[in-house]
């Protein structure tokens, strides 16, 4: 299980932005999936209170069926990118579909130029016309929130032990996520803000 993406498999993808170059001790704090009631208002919540902007990657069909949520997200000064809209596997789906897809959700953000493939799986062919319309944004640092039997403070310390200057963290915006998040998201950014780190949503 890496916390951090390897090395050798972001050279292989050099298209791909895993993290960001940065003179400040910035990073980049994501959320993937949602809206999803309860949670996208929690998260909301603890980023208002700690008075950071994150970015929020958000799911075509959720978008639909929570358009408030996401009246919210960018009320508060988040920002909002393409998640598809179905949350399709790129490696499991032709690559006309996989587009069409993405290009489905993105006719609900027109301005939005930011695309995260869903499971962080995507082929070549694909990143091949998707760059030429978005910055395919990626991450070093997978929370693993989603994993059931994961201990939520061994989550805590993999961000923070892994997070460094330029890091895009991944935590998930869903009800599956909520049980290890709720415990650890605010202390997570207290963390990281004592270890001097600046919370960026500028892309």
């Amino acid at each position: 299980m890496f916390v951090t993406t390897p090395k050798f498999i972001q050279a292989l993808f050099p298209s791909l932005i895993w993290r960001k170059e940065t003179l400040d001790k910035n990073i980049w704090l994501t959320f993937d999936d949602g809206p999803s009631p309860h949670v996208t208002s929690w998260i909301l919540s603890i980023l208002k209170k700690e008075n950071i902007k994150a970015t929020f990657f958000l799911i075509g069909q959720k978008i639909e069926e929570f358009p408030e949520l996401v009246g919210a997200i960018v009320k508060d000064g988040h920002t909002i990118a393409n998640h598809s809209y179905s949350h399709k596997n790129g490696w499991l789906t032709n690559k006309e579909k996989y587009l069409e897809d993405i290009e489905r959700c993105q006719a609900l953000m027109p301005n939005n130029k930011l695309f995260r493939p869903p499971y962080g799986k995507i082929t070549k062919a694909q990143i091949a016309v998707l760059k030429e319309k978005y910055k395919i944004i990626l991450w070093d640092v997978l929370s693993y929130d989603f994993k059931q039997n994961t201990n939520p403070k061994i989550v805590q310390e993999n961000i923070i032990k892994n997070t460094s200057a330029g890091s895009i963290i991944v935590m998930h915006n869903n009800q599956m996520s909520f049980k290890n998040l709720q415990p650890i998201l605010e202390k997570t950014i207290q963390q990281l803000k004592i270890e001097g780190y600046n919370f960026s949503a500028t892309w």
